[in-house]
């Protein structure tokens, strides 16, 4: 008898070209695709996770080519067959799906691994899922398990700990510098994209304030509106670095344009707080001999590409201890799933052999009428207790090795509903 489980459907930055991945068209939002979804024939609990990486699919269901094919239709739409997005889609079912959700949660298969994003993202999604009333008993108890396991391995490992971008290495950098960011003033010294994805973070840390210095005063107004700062004139940069903490420098100008002797008198006006420099122009905007001035800390593209070729090694290894985690997640989820096929057998086989010790109870204590009230009450527990033996070794069989082995499973629990006459829903 087909059983249902687990199928899941996606394709992601791994699989799927960009070109492709813009046909799937979830631009709507989650309420109608899942309103559609859930229409779909064999399709029981549904739920639908989009991001700018990857969309995929979950569904309670029966396994099999044409549930599959359909979900692939509802990722793709009707104009090509079901077969012509295959090379593109990846499928899962059972424990496998199980494995690739915690994998997902984890950000062990996110572009930047350990990010932690993906996990408020599935949240978001299963929010909607809920709210629709389309995740039932299977995926609430199997998406509320990969949160906890993306929990586990965030407390376990230090995946998430290491930047692995050139802005996020700045940020942690300055967080070495500053330790807590939250009273400090961060100004932008020309406005590069990556000076202002390094901003994006500094603010996230949630900065007093941003400045923003452009040769272009019209482009510096546009830019710290995006940070709810300030934009002055280049002639004021010297001014301005008295009042700052942190500088991103990105000007794309052809020579340096702070030296040493410049900042001298500036670390005077500051009474020697310390100034940290992030230069990410190549040509270099800042002298490295402002390194040499006390509470000075000045770091440039290559230093922090070396951050982050560190922190990516370390994250590997700490992704091997993650996928460990993973691993053993799903052994525990498969045996609980395991447990849940097993329950209408082993209850249908208790109540079978309950059944024939009352009927045979019954005939031979009605022939018995000098049975005290207590040697009947002892017959009645040795009933019980043969009937408790006899089935000892059938569910020690129902019950073993089943982990990971949803098919054997399924074997066995065939085999023991016809040894036993027990019907296809549980009656005789």
């Amino acid at each position: 008898m087909p059983k249902e489980s687990f199928i899941l459907v996606g394709v992601n930055h791994k699989n799927t070209p960009v070109e492709i991945r813009e046909k799937i068209a979830l631009s709507s939002g989650y309420e109608e695709p899942l309103r559609q979804l859930v229409q779909i024939p064999g399709c029981k609990e549904c739920y639908l996770l989009s991001t700018c990486n990857r969309v995929e699919v979950l569904v309670v269901g029966i396994a099999g080519e044409e549930l599959e094919e359909q979900l692939i239709t509802f990722l793709f739409g009707n104009e090509s067959p079901a077969s012509a997005w295959r090379d593109y889609v990846y499928v899962y079912n059972g424990n496998e799906a199980v494995k690739h959700l915690f994998t997902v949660a984890a950000s062990l298969d996110s572009l930047v691994v350990g990010e932690a994003q993906i996990l408020g993202q599935l949240k978001e999604a299963y929010r909607y899922a809920t709210e629709l009333g389309t995740a039932g008993p299977l995926l609430n108890r199997l998406l509320h398990k990969s949160f906890s396991v993306a929990k586990r391995i965030r407390t376990e490992t230090g995946i998430g700990s290491s930047a692995v971008s050139i802005s996020s290495a700045a940020v942690e950098l300055a967080r070495k510098i500053f330790g807590d960011l939250q009273d400090k003033h961060v100004m932008l010294v020309g406005a590069g994209e990556m000076a202002e994805l390094a901003a994006q973070h500094l603010v996230g840390q949630g900065v007093v304030s941003v400045t923003v210095v452009n040769r272009t005063f019209s482009r510096a107004v546009d830019l710290a509106q995006r940070f709810n700062g300030h934009a002055v004139s280049f002639d004021e940069l010297l001014t301005q670095l008295e009042k700052v903490d942190i500088i991103i420098s990105s000007t794309g100008a052809p020579n340096m344009i702070l030296h040493k002797e410049q900042l001298k008198p500036v670390m005077r006006s500051r009474r020697n707080k310390p100034l940290f420099f992030i230069d990410i122009a190549v040509p270099r905007d800042l002298d490295p001999n402002l390194n040499d001035l006390e509470n000075l800390y000045l770091y440039d593209i290559d230093d922090l590409s070396q951050v982050v070729e560190m922190n990516r090694s370390e994250r590997d290894r700490e992704a091997l201890k993650a996928g460990r985690i993973v691993e053993e997640e799903t052994m525990k989820f498969g045996r609980w799933l395991d447990g849940m096929e097993l329950t209408p057998t082993i209850q249908d086989l208790r109540r079978k052999a309950d059944d024939i010790c009352s009927i045979e109870l019954e005939k031979t204590l009605s022939k018995i009428s000098s049975l005290s009230a207590k040697e009947r009450k002892s017959v009645e527990k040795m009933a019980a207790a043969i009937s408790s033996r006899i089935l000892y070794d059938p569910l020690q069989y129902l019950k073993s090795g089943s982990c990971g082995e949803h098919d054997k499973t399924q074997v066995k629990i065939e085999t023991l509903r016809n040894v036993f006459g027990l019907g296809r829903n549980g009656s005789e």
